[in-house]
C-alpha cells in the first residue's frame, strides 16, 4: 500500500525509495492517458468558465506532448472573479476559525489523496525529476496541515488583552482582509501555491487564484482538489493567462491583498502600485536569491561537494534559493572542486519521468537563451571547469537541455556573481578570510539564504553572525542552499528577497494575511 511508502523530503535523499517508484511508473503512466490534451476552462464563483482566447500549453520535456488547452483571463473575466470572490467574502470570514481549520485539514487529507496525480502534472509541466517532484506534492499536503495547526495553536488569533477599568473588556483579534490576489510562479507550481491560497483562506479571505502560464495544469488540478474537499463556491476563483492577466489581477480596485512569488523586477513593481495608491493594502511578495555558499578550511569535502551540487543544480538552477556561487578556502579549494566535478560529472540529463534522471529541461526558450549568454560570458572571462554546452540530439531536440556548469575565476563584481540566473550554473570564488567572503556574498540586493561548511565553531559561528540572508544552512549534505520545509524551516527573505521580513512555512506567516483590530466594551457593573 502507498501509505507505508517512505515519504519524499528535500532531506531523505537516502532513503530507499522503490517502492515510490513503482507506485510512479504506473500513475504517471495513466496521468498521461487520462489527463493530458484536455480542455481546462477558468473556474469562477464554482462554475466553469471557457470564454476568452484559448492557449495551448505544451511540456518543456517534449514539445510535443500537448499539457492542454487554457483560456487566458482578460479584464472582464478577471472583473467576474473577483466579483465572485466579493460575494463569498462575507459568509466564509465569518465562519467560526474551527470551522475553517477544520476544512483546511481536509483540504490537506485531499491533496494527500491525490498528491501522486499532482506529482505527474508538476513533472510534466515544470520538467522536475521524480524526487523534486514527488517531494513538492508531500511539502503542499504538510503546508496545509501546519498552516491550521497554526492557527488552532493561537486560539484564531483572538487574545485578551489588559484592562483599565473592571468594566472593561478588551480583546486583540486579527481579522480577515477581504479578497486576496495570489499569483505564483512555476517552478513550485504545487508548494509555493498552496502556501500562499491556505494561508490567505484560513484567515478568512478569498481568493483569486494565477498560476503561472507554464504551471496552468497543475493549477486546475489544485482547485479542482480544493472543491473536492468542500471548499465553498466563489472562496477560490481560478484565472488562468500571462502577464497581461496577471497585471489585470494586480491593479484590480477590487483586490483588498496581494500574495505573489516571483521575480524581483515583477515583485517591486507590484509593492510600488500598491503604495502608489490611496489606500494601504497588505502585500506578501517573495523574490528572488543570490545564494552562496561558503567552505572553508575545516569542513567535511564530501558533504559540501554533495550539498552544494545538489543546491546549484537541482530543478536545473531554477529556484530562488538555488546556490549560485561558492567560496572555497584556497587551502581545500582544489580537493573541493575535484570532489564537485566528479559529482557533477555523474549527473544524467533526460526525460524526468525516467527513475535515474537528475536534471530535465530548462523551462523555456528565453531560459535557454539566457544560458547560452551566461555561458558565453562565462567561457570568454573565467575557466569553465564542466558544462556549458546546449545537448542536442534525439529527445534533446525536442526541449532545451541544457548541462550543469561549474566557472571559476570570474571576478567578484561580474554580472555572474551579482544577477540572479535562474540557471544551473555555478561560480567559485577562492577565499583566505571568511569574513571578507561572507561581506562579498552580501554585497548584492537579495537576501534570502545561504550556507557554511565548517567544523570549526568559531567559523560557523562567525556565519550564523554575519550572513544576511533570512535562510541559513550548515553543514548539510542535502542541500547548501536549499531544502526548507514547512514548520522546520521558515523560508524568508530580506533585503530584495522579501517585503515583509516574515517567511512562508514558518510561524510568522500566516498573521499577514489578517489586519488587527482591538476591541474595547465598556459594561456597566
Amino acid at each position: 500500500m502507498t501509505s507505508s511508502l517512505p515519504r519524499v523530503t528535500y532531506s531523505n535523499i537516502h532513503a530507499d525509495f522503490s517502492g515510490v517508484h513503482a507506485v510512479l511508473d504506473a500513475r504517471i503512466a495513466a496521468f498521461r492517458q487520462a489527463m493530458l490534451a484536455r480542455p481546462w476552462p477558468n473556474r469562477i464563483g464554482g462554475v466553469n468558465d471557457a470564454r476568452g482566447e484559448h492557449y495551448e500549453a505544451r511540456s518543456p520535456i517534449d514539445r510535443c506532448i500537448v499539457l492542454g488547452a487554457f483560456t487566458a483571463a482578460d479584464g472582464a473575466i478577471v472583473d467576474d472573479a473577483v466579483a465572485a470572490a466579493q460575494r463569498a467574502f462575507a459568509d466564509w470570514s465569518r465562519r467560526p476559525w474551527r470551522e475553517r481549520v477544520a476544512l483546511l485539514r481536509r483540504i490537506g487529507d485531499e491533496l494527500d489523496r491525490r498528491k501522486y496525480e499532482l506529482a505527474a502534472a508538476c513533472l510534466l509541466e515544470v520538467g522536475k525529476s521524480r524526487m523534486e517532484a514527488m517531494g513538492e506534492a508531500e511539502e503542499a499536503v504538510d503546508l496545509a496541515r501546519y498552516y491550521a495547526d497554526e492557527m488552532e495553536a493561537n486560539e484564531g488569533f483572538i487574545r485578551p488583552l489588559k484592562r483599565a477599568f473592571a468594566q472593561e473588556e478588551t480583546v486583540d483579534i486579527l481579522r480577515a482582509v477581504g479578497v486576496f490576489a495570489v499569483i505564483a510562479p512555476f517552478n513550485f507550481p504545487l508548494a509555493l501555491s498552496v502556501n500562499m491560497m491556505t494561508a490567505a483562506l484560513l484567515a478568512g479571505n478569498t481568493v483569486v487564484y494565477k498560476p503561472s502560464p507554464f504551471a496552468g495544469l497543475t493549477g486546475a488540478l489544485l482547485v479542482e482538489a480544493m472543491e473536492a474537499a468542500g471548499l465553498p463556491a466563489g472562496v477560490l476563483n481560478l484565472v488562468c493567462g500571462g502577464a497581461e492577466t496577471g497585471d489585470a489581477l494586480a491593479r484590480h480596485r477590487g483586490i483588498d491583498g496581494i500574495a505573489f512569488t516571483g521575480s524581483h523586477k515583477v515583485g517591486m513593481g507590484i509593492l510600488r502600485h500598491v503604495a502608489a495608491g490611496a489606500a494601504n493594502k497588505p502585500v506578501i511578495v517573495e523574490m528572488g536569491g543570490k545564494n552562496p555558499t561558503y567552505v572553508t578550511a575545516s569542513a567535511d569535502l564530501d558533504a559540501a561537494a554533495e550539498g552544494v551540487m545538489r543546491s546549484a543544480f537541482g530543478l536545473q538552477g531554477q529556484k530562488c534559493s538555488a546556490g549560485s556561487k561558492v567560496y572555497v578556502h584556497a587551502d581545500v579549494k582544489r580537493a573541493f572542486l575535484d570532489r564537485l566535478v566528479a559529482r557533477t560529472n555523474t549527473l544524467r540529463i533526460g526525460d524526468p519521468a525516467e527513475r535515474d534522471i537528475f536534471m530535465g529541461p530548462l523551462i523555456d526558450e528565453r531560459a535557454l537563451a539566457r544560458f547560452r549568454d551566461a555561458s558565453s560570458a562565462a567561457i570568454g572571462q573565467g575557466q569553465v571547469l564542466c558544462g556549458g554546452a546546449v545537448l542536442a540530439g534525439g529527445l534533446y531536440e525536442h526541449g532545451p537541455y541544457v548541462t550543469p556548469t561549474i566557472v571559476e575565476g570570474l571576478p567578484p563584481s561580474h554580472p555572474i556573481n551579482k544577477d540572479e540566473l535562474f540557471l544551473p550554473l555555478l561560480s567559485v570564488l577562492a577565499f583566505t578570510d571568511l569574513a571578507a567572503a561572507i561581506a562579498d556574498g552580501n554585497d548584492v540586493i537579495y537576501g534570502l539564504t545561504a550556507g557554511c561548511y565548517a567544523q570549526d565553531e568559531t567559523e560557523l559561528a562567525l556565519f550564523l553572525e554575519r550572513a544576511e540572508a533570512g535562510v541559513l544552512y550548515a553543514n548539510r549534505a542535502s542541500g547548501a542552499t536549499t531544502g526548507a520545509w514547512p514548520g522546520i524551516q521558515s523560508f524568508c527573505g530580506w533585503k530584495g528577497s522579501g517585503v515583509t521580513s516574515k517567511g512562508g512555512l514558518g510561524p510568522y506567516y500566516l498573521p499577514q494575511f489578517m489586519r488587527e483590530q482591538s476591541r474595547t466594551v465598556w459594561r456597566r457593573s
